[in-house]
Parts: structure tokens; sequence; C-alpha cells
């Protein structure tokens, strides 16, 4: 069934390429297309566009087929061009006449769109949750570890002292960005199109206002040819705040892997948490990590592959908005799907207690040296001098006593600060 059918046929290569993957991503919106239709039916019989039973009689069988897919028991078979055209189906075969006046005052334009915002607001809460769980878990280690020290990097060279504390924080500030941008993406997809219809509105007396109410939505998308033009840009919208959590991911991945090595040893995972390899018997290989961090690198492209499929269209439709589903839905399984597993890794994981006491690392604290010289009185270029000449002349000896106190550093990391910041961007999804 096509809800554009007017009784000619389709070439059957055609329909196939035209419906492509859709009938099998459309599953995961029909709780969504079934929401926007009870509010439809709800708003037609209020406006008395259909009778008060019929609009009854929709919306009863239209909570019929939610329960359908709350038991996993609705599938969208092969004869049906979308969930839109299944939906329509079902209620014309049990409602007759009635069935068929679901479709008045909107069309599949905006029946979509409603699904897509509806979708994307309950997985960008889900996604937040998850932001939020493992912020808690990096908070948690940055307290537990925040006395142990470990070197910091620059150019890949050992730079200056760090601590555990420092570099766990780090990473949870960072979601806090990450957060930010995931709250606009969603106040973005809370807006109700419901009633754009194609784009250009409808000649029926319609409430937008009650649609906006019934579904939860914040407010509507008033320009009709505004809500068409969301189509991509809402999708953009959360693949750039994906993007940033994967890069504050893959980066943390990165870490992980390097400090992992022998070479480093900073860190480790029970052996249940790690693979072997299939002839070298003392190793313990960070697979999760590696595979977090490839993800995360894919997850980074979703803006330009959108972008890309975005790129020269007018507006109004097109069918090429169909394509953004096939990049977006998996891409948000992968971005949960990491987010969980970094939180249960990093809950095992294992830290070394006193890397900083390998001599190899006594260079961290040339800095900490010029700066106490500049303390008494000396002028920082000539303190630089000074101590670089004695590393050259290999009498350099470290004071290794820190006095880092300013906020955000080693003695005092700020962490109630940086968990006030992220209670704020909760509070901003609300």
């Amino acid at each position: 069934m096509k809800l554009w059918d007017k009784g000619g046929n389709t070439a059957v290569n055609v329909d196939q390429f035209t419906a492509g993957d859709d009938r099998k991503l459309d599953e995961r919106l029909a709780k969504y297309d079934i929401k926007g239709s009870i509010a439809h039916a709800k708003m037609l019989a209020s406006v008395e566009l259909i009778t008060e039973k019929e609009g009854t009689d929709l919306v009863q069988a239209l909570e019929g087929y939610l329960k359908l897919v709350e038991k996993d028991d609705f599938v969208i078979e092969e004869t049906f061009e979308d969930i839109h055209s299944k939906i329509e189906f079902m209620l014309t075969e049990e409602l007759g006449d009635t069935g068929k006046k679901i479709h008045t005052a909107r069309s599949r334009n905006d029946q979509v769109l409603v699904d897509l915002h509806l979708y994307f607001k309950a997985e960008i809460t889900q996604i937040n949750g998850l932001i939020n769980e493992l912020f808690d878990c990096l908070m948690k280690l940055s307290e537990q570890h925040k006395n142990v020290l470990m070197p910091g990097y620059t150019h890949m060279q050992i730079a200056m002292p760090s601590s555990f504390g420092l570099w766990f924080a780090a990473f949870a500030e960072s979601l806090v960005d990450d957060s930010i941008l995931l709250s606009a993406a969603y106040k973005i997809a809370d807006q109700n199109p419901l009633g754009s219809a194609a784009g250009y509105g409808s000649s029926f007396e319609i409430d937008r206002e009650l649609t906006t109410e019934l579904l939860g939505f914040s407010t509507l998308k008033y320009n009709s040819i505004a809500a068409q033009m969301s189509r991509g840009k809402l999708e953009t919208s959360l693949a750039f705040a994906m993007a940033s959590i994967s890069q504050t991911l893959g980066k943390l991945a990165m870490d992980i892997c390097l400090y992992m090595g022998q070479n480093f040893d900073f860190l480790t995972f029970p052996d249940h948490l790690t693979t072997g390899s299939s002839i070298m018997p003392h190793k313990k290989n960070p697979d999760v990590w590696e595979l977090i961090r490839a993800k995360c690198n894919r997850l980074q492209s979703l803006p330009n592959t959108i972008a890309m499929i975005l790129s020269n269209l007018p507006a109004g439709y097109h069918r090429d908005y169909q394509l953004i589903k096939e990049a977006i839905f998996p891409a948000i399984d992968e971005q949960k799907e990491c987010l969980k597993m970094a939180t249960y890794m990093l809950e095992n994981i294992q830290i070394s207690e006193a890397i900083l006491s390998d001599p190899k690392y006594d260079y961290l604290y040339t800095v900490e040296s010029v700066n106490e010289l500049v303390k008494k009185g000396m002028s920082f270029r000539d303190a630089y001098k000074e101590v670089g000449l004695l590393v050259e002349s290999g009498d350099y000896e470290p004071d290794k006593e820190l006095k880092h106190t300013h906020i955000g550093s080693l003695g005092n990391l700020g962490n109630d600060e940086i968990k006030e910041k992220m209670e704020a961007v909760k509070l901003g999804n609300d």
C-alpha cells in the first residue's frame, strides 16, 4: 500500500529502489507515528473535521497498535511502503471509512517530521543519561585518584606533572561542553512541525497549538516551510553533538590504549575485560577501547555525511531526506553503545600508584624549578635559561614538592565547580 496510490502500477525495481531500507528503519518510528496520529485524531475531532465518535474510535484503535509496538509484535511487511501506509491500512481495515479520515489535514511530509522530532527527543534524552553516567564515573575516579601523579605531555614529550585526578576530570568537563551541544539539539527537536502538511499549511481550520500540547512539545515550528526545512537540519544539529561526544570519547580511548602499553604501564584492566593474542601469551589487548576509538572516529564523519546529502537541495520536501535515516539511526545506536562500554570499563580501571618515581620523569619538574626562581626575584627568561643550562649539563636536580593551588590545577581540581556546570546543563534539558 502507498499513500499516494491512485490505482496505477509502479515498476517493481522502482518500488524497491525508492523504498530501500525504509520499511525496516521505520519500525523504530512506529511508536511515534502512532502517538502523532493519536494527537492528530483528537485535534480533528476537537475542530469537528471528524465526529467525536470517529475520533474516539481512531484513538482506541491506535492505542491498541501502540500496545503491539510495546510488545515488539509490530511489523511493516513488504507490501507497505513505510510506517505511515501501514498504520493507515490497519485503521481502514478495522474502521472502514473512518480509518481513511486519519490523513485529513496532514501530509506524509509533516507526519514523518513529527515522528523524527519525537524519536530524536527520546534518543537525545537517552544519550544525555548515558553522558551523565559517564560523567559521574569520571568525577568519582578523579576524586579517588586525585593525589596519584602521572606525566603530562605536549608534542608526545613529557612536559609537566599531572595527576589522574586532573586527567579524569578533564574528560568529565569536556562532556559538559558536549552536553551543551546535545541540549541545543534537543531544543531544536522540541518544536512541533505537525500541521505544516506538505510544507505550505492547510486550508482546514486545524488547531496546531492543541497537537503541540498533546505531543509534549514546548513550542511549535510556526512557519510551514521552515518546518519542512527542519528535515535534515535537526539531524545535522544532533550529528554535530554526537561528533563532539565522540571526539571526547575517542581521545579518552586513545590515551587509555597508549597508557596500557608496557612502555607506559600507567593503567590496566582486569583480564576478563581485555583480550589476548593468538601467539603471544603475555598480551592484554585493549580491544574495547580500540573499537571505541574506531567507532568514534566514524561517528565524527556523520555531520559531513548528512551535509553531503543536503548540500544542493532547495526548500521543500525531497526524497533525498530518506537517506539521512540510514546514516543517523545506526549512528545513534553506536553512540549509546560506546558510552555504555566506556563507563563499564572505567568502573574497573586499575591505576599505577608510583609512576613518577622513575628517574626518566625528573625533567617534568623543570617548570616548577623555573617558577621557584621567579618567586625569588629572577626574571622568567633568566630563570628559564638557568634551568635549561642545568638540564644540558646533566646537573639538574628536581624539587618534587608540588605547590599548585590555583583552581583547575593539581592541588585544586575545581571538581565541585565542574559538577555545578553539568547540573546547569541538565537543568537546561528539563
